[in-house]
This record gives C-alpha cells, sequence and structure tokens, in this order.
C-alpha cells in the first residue's frame, strides 16, 4: 500500500514538474516572440528615451534658467524642456513652435501661476520631466570656479556661480570635425550600430570629463580600444569616452573609483580599438567617441536592456562651455588652467573614507 502511494505521489511531482516548466517555456516563446524579456516582475520604470532636443532648444532653455535664477520667474530648464515636449511630443524640429510654447510657460509664471497647478492635467509631463533630468541632471547649478583677475596677468580669483557647469567633451583651442552619426552601421566583431557621437581631430587632442563623476571603468575593451567610462553621482548617467590614445591613453593617476570634476582632463585623442590587442590602433581615423548612457535601472546598466542617446545636439551645446588646458612639459600631461568646485562632488565625496575638500 505504501509504495503504491509513494508512486503516486512521484508521479504528481512529475506531472506538476513537466506542467510548470512548459507554462515558464511558454512564457519565454511569447517574450522572445513580442521581442521583451521575460520578467517575473515587471518594474516600474524608463524602458527607452528618444531624446531629440535641439541645440536651439537646450540654449533657449537654459538661459532662461541662469538669467531668472533666484527670482520669483525662475523656472529649471529641464522643466521648461518637458513643458515643450508634452504639447510638441518630444519633437523640437521647429524653433518657432519650441519659442512658442516655452514663452507660454514663462508668462504664465510671471502672472503668479504655479508650475504644479500648470502640469497636473498635462499627461506626459512626469515622463518628459523624469527622462530630461536623467539626461541634463548633472549639467547645470551652482558652483565655483577659478577666473582671471583684470589687470594682474597670472592672477586667479574664485567666484560663485549658477549655470553651466557642464562642459564640451574636447579642451579649447583644440580643433576637430563631427557629424550626426548616431545609429550608423558598424561591423567590427558582428553588425550593430553606433551608439555615440565621434569627434574627429588629432592625436594627443586632450579629452575633458563633461560632467563631474566617478570612474567606473578604465582600460583595454576590444571595440572601444584605451577607454574610460565615468558615472555621474546620481548614477543616471554614464559618459563613455574610447579609442584613447595608444601609449599614454588617460591621466596616469586614475583609477576605478577615482572622483573626477567637470572640465578636468582625463585622456587623450587617439584611434586604438578593434583588437583583441591590447595598445592596437587598429581604428582608421583619429577621433574621440563620446557615448552618454541612461540608467533608471541597474539592470539597464549592461546588456540588451541599455538605453544610449543621441548626444550630437548636447555636444553643440557644450560647446559654449571649453574647459581651458595647459601642457606641462617635464610630464607631457595637459591639465586644466581653472580649477572648479562642485557640490555634487563634494557631497560624494563626504560619504567615501577620504575627502579631497578641508
Amino acid at each position: 500500500m505504501r509504495r503504491i502511494l509513494f508512486v503516486n505521489i512521484l508521479i504528481l511531482l512529475v506531472f506538476g514538474s513537466v506542467s510548470y516548466w512548459s507554462a515558464e517555456k511558454e512564457k519565454l516563446e511569447a517574450a522572445i516572440a513580442s521581442g521583451e524579456p521575460a520578467q517575473e516582475d515587471d518594474k516600474d520604470f524608463i524602458k527607452w528615451v528618444d531624446f531629440d532636443v535641439s541645440k536651439f532648444a537646450l540654449s533657449e532653455a537654459y538661459e532662461y534658467d541662469r538669467d531668472t535664477y533666484g527670482t520669483d520667474s525662475h523656472i529649471g530648464w529641464i522643466d521648461l524642456l518637458a513643458w515643450t515636449a508634452s504639447y510638441t511630443g518630444g519633437s523640437f524640429g521647429d524653433d518657432r513652435v519650441v519659442c512658442q510654447y516655452m514663452d507660454s510657460l514663462k508668462e504664465k509664471i510671471n502672472k503668479g501661476e504655479k508650475l504644479p497647478d500648470l502640469v497636473k492635467d498635462l499627461e506626459y509631463f512626469p515622463y518628459y520631466q523624469e527622462a530630461y533630468s536623467a539626461v541634463l541632471g548633472g549639467m547645470v547649478g551652482e558652483y565655483e570656479i577659478e577666473v582671471p583677475v583684470e589687470g594682474k596677468k597670472g592672477k586667479k580669483t574664485w567666484e560663485k556661480r549658477y549655470g553651466l557647469k557642464a562642459f564640451s567633451p574636447i579642451a579649447k583651442g583644440f580643433p576637430y570635425s563631427d557629424y550626426d552619426d548616431f545609429g550608423v552601421s558598424r561591423s567590427y566583431g558582428y553588425r550593430r550600430n553606433h551608439l555615440g557621437h565621434d569627434m574627429m581631430g588629432q592625436i594627443g587632442t586632450p579629452v575633458i570629463a563633461v560632467e563631474s563623476g566617478y570612474v567606473e571603468a578604465l582600460g583595454w575593451n576590444q571595440y572601444g580600444g584605451w577607454r574610460i567610462g565615468i558615472r555621474s553621482f546620481d548614477k543616471k548617467r554614464y559618459y563613455y569616452y574610447a579609442h584613447l590614445r595608444q601609449g599614454f591613453p588617460y591621466q596616469p593617476e586614475l583609477k576605478e573609483g577615482s572622483v573626477v570634476l567637470a572640465g578636468d582632463v582625463i585622456g587623450y585623442m587617439g584611434h586604438t580599438g578593434y583588437s583583441t590587442t591590447e595598445d592596437t590602433n587598429n581604428i582608421d581615423q583619429t577621433h574621440l567617441h563620446f557615448g552618454m548612457q541612461l540608467i533608471f535601472d541597474e539592470s539597464q546598466k549592461d546588456g540588451n536592456n541599455e538605453i544610449w542617446i543621441d548626444c550630437y545636439q548636447i555636444v553643440r551645446f557644450l560647446y559654449r562651455n571649453q574647459s581651458e588646458a595647459a601642457r606641462d612639459d617635464s610630464t607631457k600631461e595637459w591639465r586644466r588652467i581653472y580649477l572648479m568646485k562642485d557640490p555634487d562632488a563634494e557631497a560624494y565625496e563626504r560619504t567615501l573614507d577620504f575627502s579631497m575638500y578641508p
């Protein structure tokens, strides 16, 4: 009797197992057919962003933000852009339409209306506000920077500012050429789309940290050659600088975990990569590959769920703020001329075991 009972239980367990895995197989096949990964829990975070904001819109929004800061008329540039996108569906191709919607919000705020009341019925405003905050969140704010003292050659003083604290990826005075090449085909290793922005220039051109952050990746990659990956302090942005110079790709003191400030010289343009052998020049044209990845959940950092945006318009906008660098003939390194203090970096470093601040 016991033997019969045991056999029956075993049959039920086998049948249940087969039924469970058959159901899981059907779920997996359905996910593959739809092109979406199978997940036990569908987490609530942004899965994709098409960032189509023009240089013109970025400039208009930023300048109003900067010029009205500290007044009752102040509107953050991200809110201005999100408001406009809520009406245009994220399209910024028509400058007149952009101005029309931005001006309408400015007028309402100047009349004393409050932003939360104005956007409460805008269905897509929260999405655009979160998406654009992920793209632009660390680029504007309060900071201190050294500036030259008028009439005193070589003298510098510290100045507190509110405004653009992000920099162009290329140091001031170094020529480069570029165009919007996001999404074009690449074939080394496997066929894929180009998920970055190439800036063509000369070997040794100083490469600049666009935003303050910490070094998350450093070293050789067969696709990017010598490369540096810098994560923003809020962890929303990952900046990728690739194909750095053979032999001397980046500043010698850098290591994973190092804090860098916006405007710092972090490396040098080259044409390394497309090889499994380290320090190999296998890229035809000298250039910096500059990429921006958005991360709303850590599951998006690596793998099939990565979000890379077209940063061509951002690079055009950042050209207005270039970091000046000077060469140390003894070490052959380039260093920024005007130092900077970033409150975001200070706050981050105080969470660590050491601090660059007194």
